[in-house]
């Protein structure tokens, strides 16, 4: 069995569509959506139509957390 090639990430490059689909399921019944990365800004807006960016899925991501928890 062979696997199809495919072009080849540096060994930091981040998956946009696994990382973007991952935020989504993780923060999508949160109340957030509209999730994308666009030259090196990750971006989410939440219900109330805040935009929260930052420079990598991992720091979205707490920030989605920080700006969450502080909703509650």
């Amino acid at each position: 069995m062979t696997r199809a090639a495919s072009p080849r990430r540096g060994p930091f490059q981040v998956d946009e569509e696994a990382a973007l689909a991952e935020l989504e399921q993780a923060w999508a019944d949160g109340g957030y959506h509209a999730f994308s990365a666009d030259g090196g800004t990750w971006c989410a807006i939440s219900s109330a139509g805040e935009v929260l960016t930052a420079s990598t899925p991992g720091e979205l991501d707490q920030k989605i957390k920080a700006h969450w928890q502080a909703m509650q």
